[in-house]
C-alpha cells in the first residue's frame, strides 16, 4: 500500500517536472501561450537566490509598429481611465507624463508592460489579471507613440522644471 503511494506520488512529481521543462524550452517570446508572462529581465538588479543560468526570454511587443493595435490602445486608454491620471495624450495629471521621453521605471516595451502589469508603487493599479496581455501590449503600443519625436520641457520627478537640451 505504501510502496503504491510512493510510487504515485514520484509520477506525479515527474510529471510536473516534465511540464515545468517544457515550458523553460520555448523558443519564441510571449510563446503560443496568450496570457502567460515572462518575467522582464533586470540585469542590473539580479535578487538574491536566482540561479546563474536565466532562463527568462526577452518580451517582445507582438504589436510594435501595428496601426490598428495602436488605435485600440487609444480607445483602451480612455476605456480604462488611463486618462484621469496621466492626462489627454499622456501630457500628466496626477500621474507621471508619459510625452516626455522620461520613463521613471523604464521605456523599454517590456518594462512599460511591466509597469502596467504589476503596478507601480503610489498610485498605479495593477492591471494584470484584470485585463488581457494582448490589451496590456496595445496599451504599450500607444503609450511608447505618445512620446515619439517630441523634445518637451517637463518637472523632474523632485518638481523642478528640466528644460530638454536635446543631447
Amino acid at each position: 500500500m505504501r510502496q503504491s503511494h510512493v510510487v504515485a506520488c514520484s509520477v506525479a512529481i515527474l510529471a510536473a517536472f516534465a511540464a515545468a521543462q517544457s515550458q523553460i524550452g520555448r523558443t519564441g517570446p510571449n510563446a503560443s501561450v496568450t496570457d502567460f508572462v515572462r518575467f522582464v529581465a533586470h540585469p542590473d538588479n539580479i535578487p538574491v537566490g536566482l540561479p546563474s543560468r536565466d532562463y527568462s526570454l526577452p518580451l517582445v511587443n507582438p504589436y510594435e509598429g501595428n496601426a490598428q493595435a495602436l488605435k485600440t490602445g487609444a480607445q483602451l486608454y480612455v476605456a480604462y481611465n488611463c486618462i484621469d491620471c496621466h492626462g489627454a495624450d499622456g501630457s500628466g495629471a496626477m500621474g507621471p507624463s508619459l510625452a516626455d521621453s522620461r520613463w521613471h521605471f523604464g521605456g523599454t516595451p517590456a518594462e512599460v508592460f511591466e509597469s502596467i502589469y504589476e503596478g507601480r508603487p503610489d498610485g498605479m493599479p495593477t492591471w494584470g489579471g484584470r485585463i488581457t496581455n494582448d490589451q496590456i501590449w496595445m496599451l504599450v503600443t500607444y503609450v511608447r507613440s505618445l512620446s515619439a519625436g517630441k523634445d518637451v520641457a517637463t518637472e523632474n520627478f523632485a518638481g523642478a522644471t528640466v528644460e530638454r537640451t536635446g543631447h
